[in-house]
């Protein structure tokens, strides 16, 4: 007579929940809104225009420098300095903080972002940019973690003189472990605005599977689409659509990552409805601790053409 086992599904972590409609899965946090579209936009490129030298240094297990010098015909060119800093709190395998990081030029400009989980529900992140000598952008953000949702609140430069500011608050629920709808409020107060105050209510949804995610953001102004697949080891899609009635314009993207482990090869290309065409593409010269970068845009409308040439050394 042979032997019967039966079978038994692990339990949960502690204070997660199962999936309603399929008790195998294990609802999650789903994040906060505002990376729900995160996960297609890495696939498409960052292209950049002239010449660029970047040198990391890591100075310690905690603490890395780097040095960046552009050169440009499009954006300001000049020397950077940045600074890594990570902490000892170490969260999970792949999380420590306080995170300190920032950059600054030779004229002063300074873009700094503190991050800093104070509990375990709870993360805060401070950004602040000066240009000038001028401070420019103060952004605070809060946000609240639970099993399986995530609240946040956004406040960017509120000045209490002058009655004016922007506060944003996010909520995203998982209500299925593929399924996570939440919404997002954004308030902005000030003299420049037509009646002084206006306030803007949006609605998001993100289904996502092992290989596939589709998520969408519906709002007052427009409605933002993105599509992301992973179709193989070395090929990811993205197709982005972002259409503002306001502006009266729409724009339809499609990108793709190719990532070529043996050959140490990063490409990413992307296609738009204006007719622009960009690709980056990322190559290892090994045993050289130096990666080479080519980038390049095109606009067949404007009839125009930028060439990108990068070192990272590091």
């Amino acid at each position: 007579m042979g032997n019967v086992h039966a079978y038994s599904s692990a339990p949960p972590p502690p204070g997660a929940r199962r999936d309603p409609f399929d008790p195998k899965q294990v609802i999650e946090n789903p994040g906060p809104l505002e990376e729900i579209h995160s996960k297609c936009k890495n696939v498409f490129p960052t292209c950049f225009e002239g010449a660029r030298v970047l040198l990391t240094r890591g100075l310690s297990n905690h603490f890395q420098i780097s040095h960046t010098i552009n050169m440009s015909s499009v954006t300001p060119s000049g020397y950077r300095f940045g600074a890594t800093y990570v902490g000892t709190k170490q969260i999970s395998p792949t999380e420590a903080y306080p995170i300190l990081l920032g950059d600054i030029d030779p004229s002063g400009n300074l873009n700094a972002t503190v991050i800093h989980q104070l509990c375990p529900n709870i993360q805060a992140k401070f950004g602040a940019q000066i240009q000038n000598s001028k401070f420019q952008v103060g952004q605070l953000t809060m946000n609240y973690k639970r099993s399986d949702y995530t609240a946040s609140c956004t406040i960017a430069n509120p000045d209490i003189i002058n009655g004016s500011g922007v506060v944003v608050l996010h909520y995203l629920q998982a209500v299925t472990a593929r399924l996570a709808l939440g919404t997002e409020l954004a308030y902005q107060r000030g003299p420049g605005i037509p009646g002084g105050e206006i306030a803007l209510l949006s609605a998001a949804a993100k289904y996502s599977t092992d290989n596939v995610q589709v998520s969408g953001t519906l709002g007052v102004s427009g409605v933002h689409l993105c599509y992301y697949q992973k179709a193989s080891k070395q090929l990811q899609i993205g197709v982005e659509l972002e259409a503002n009635h306001r502006m009266q314009e729409a724009v339809a993207s499609i990108g793709y990552q190719v990532d070529l482990a043996k050959s140490e090869v990063l490409f990413k290309g992307h296609i738009d409805s204006n007719w622009s065409v960009g690709a980056v593409l990322e190559k290892k010269l090994s045993p050289l601790p130096f990666t080479l970068v080519l980038s390049g845009l095109m606009n067949h409308n404007k009839n125009q053409f930028r060439l990108g040439v990068g070192i990272l050394i590091g």
